[in-house]
């Protein structure tokens, strides 16, 4: 056994038995490794950035960690913006980054760097393995950091050294998954006497408090007391649609946040952080709350957010006779006639299957859907966290390595997707079954709005030449099928509609682009 095989045994030791890669050759021994496994799925990104993402997706639905496999420093710096979305998401992940041999950094060969350095600001924890009978030991406290709730970014350093080395043959294995711990019994109470003042209350959740069990206590709570359940704004996953609990989410527009939480008298913040805007902008708050209003944390996203608040429900005693309150199925018409940014999310609304995986990464064009949506199909939502864009085509990708039986749903708008476009071809090798509907409104919308609200005036060409992507325009069906994606493009509703309903019906990669 050499460093390597003992990396790859105890991964899989703990129940890790998918690998997001793109390695390189300091990282050959650990793919020779992983050769011999065949219990472990490696599953090829051609751009890390793919890699990270998809090990975020593959996350968030699989409620366990993948592990990524990453080529020296520049390959974790390509796939850095991704990782800090997943540490915004709490997601587990642990992330494999091979070095040179360590006798061969003193030559300092082109590819040396601070991999440490590069690796802690989006990490929670990092360690560099020095010898093959550590290589175990090393593994399996990445794996424990990773799984500690609410999720935890790992990163473990592979020297070639230790990768090709005779290791020790024992495997550093444990079937005990770390536990979240429960909250405080005075912060019960705090909370309780603060919903019993009777003052304007929000109870902001976030984390696992956005289940679909959790979210039923917190409606009992708050059909027994008045007070009004929101989410934070950027959240990993949500569990929703029709026989669950709607929740509304604090806006992205700064004024119409302001606008959803004026009068707020007390925020209890349930795994949630106090809602900030996403950037400063010249003569608007900072902080989204009234400034009078009181702010008190019931439970940080380390604890056992569904026990909080059962806990919160008996102390402010809130039996299980009151029912919480979930939405219908809403009869949701389909679009017809001109194709715009809202009638593409009615649509996905519309034909979305039961039980979907709805990955969101529509940027401006899709800021309607989650009201349109609310009465739809069950599905879980996930969205980009840390505004790093390009997750949206490989976070698809890993939640459906995650779920095979489930149809995911992409959202995806056509700037950010360039970023990682090459998520498309590990769709089609891998087979997976996602339909991707592309918002194609040639242009980083976003940022015209950005501009705007920071007070920049008007574009003139310059401006414009940075914001639209239109000369030329992208054509998003030649690039799916020249990755292997079946696509097609829609200009109207009907034709929309005609595809989605094909696509919702069959299995495999499908790709709609939607000019809007």
């Amino acid at each position: 056994m050499n460093g390597a095989d003992s990396l790859c045994d105890t991964l899989l030791a703990h129940g890790i038995d998918v690998c997001f890669a793109n390695p390189g050759t300091s990282e050959m021994h650990f793919v020779a490794a992983l050769d011999r496994k065949p219990q472990m799925r490696c599953v090829l990104g051609m751009f890390e950035g793919v890699v990270t993402g998809a090990a975020d997706g593959y996350a968030r639905m699989a409620d366990k960690p993948a592990a990524t496999l990453l080529h020296l420093g520049p390959g974790l710096a390509n796939g850095l913006a991704n990782i800090h979305n997943a540490r915004r998401a709490r997601t587990p992940m642990v992330n494999i980054v091979g070095d040179h041999a360590t006798y061969h950094l003193q030559h300092d060969a082109p590819l040396t760097s601070d991999i440490e350095g590069l690796a802690w600001p989006m990490s929670h924890w990092v360690r560099t393995t020095r010898t093959p009978d550590a290589v175990s030991h090393d593994t399996a406290e990445a794996i424990r950091v990773a799984m500690t709730p609410p999720g935890n970014i790992a990163t473990l350093i592979l020297p070639a050294d230790a990768a090709w080395g005779e290791a020790a043959q024992t495997i550093v294995s444990s079937d005990r998954r770390p536990a979240a711990p429960q909250v405080d019994e005075a912060a019960i109470r705090e909370a309780a006497a603060a919903i019993r003042s009777g003052k304007r209350t929000v109870l902001m959740l976030s984390g696992t408090a956005l289940r679909a069990g959790a979210l039923e206590t917190a409606s009992r709570i708050s059909r027994a007391t008045g007070v009004r359940l929101m989410a934070q704004g950027s959240n990993g996953r949500i569990e929703r649609g029709a026989g669950r609990v709607a929740i509304e989410r604090v806006p992205y527009v700064v004024d119409q946040a302001l606008e959803a939480l004026s009068g707020t008298e007390q925020m209890i913040l349930v795994g949630a952080k106090e809602p900030v805007a996403f950037f400063a902008y010249p003569g608007k708050p900072g902080r989204l709350e009234p400034a009078d209003c009181r702010t008190m944390e019931l439970a940080s996203p380390e604890h056992d957010l569904a026990h909080a608040l059962e806990w919160l429900a008996d102390e402010l005693g809130v039996g299980h006779n009151v029912t919480p309150e979930v939405e219908e199925r809403a009869d949701m018409p389909l679009p017809s006639g001109k194709l715009d940014a809202d009638a593409v999310g009615r649509a996905i609304g519309a034909l979305m299957p039961e039980n979907a995986i709805l990955c969101d990464e529509s940027v401006s064009s899709g800021r309607q859907f989650f009201s349109l949506s609310r009465g739809s199909a069950p599905h879980d939502y996930l969205q980009i966290t840390g505004g790093a864009i390009g997750l949206g085509l490989p976070m698809a990708a890993g939640a459906a390595v995650a779920c095979p039986d489930r149809k995911v749903v992409s959202m995806q708008a056509d700037g950010s997707g360039m970023y990682t476009v090459q998520a498309l071809w590990t769709q089609a090798r891998e087979n997976l079954d996602i339909v991707t509907v592309v918002f194609a409104n040639r242009s980083y919308a976003i940022l015209h709005g950005e501009l705007k609200n920071v007070g920049a005036g008007a574009p003139g060409r310059n401006a414009q030449r940075m914001l639209d992507l239109d000369h030329p325009a992208l054509d998003w069906v030649s690039l799916a099928r020249g990755m292997g994606v079946e696509a097609e493009r829609a200009t109207t509703s009907e034709e929309l509609v005609k595809a989605l309903q094909a696509a919702m019906s069959r299995k495999g990669p499908y790709l709609i682009e939607a000019v809007i």
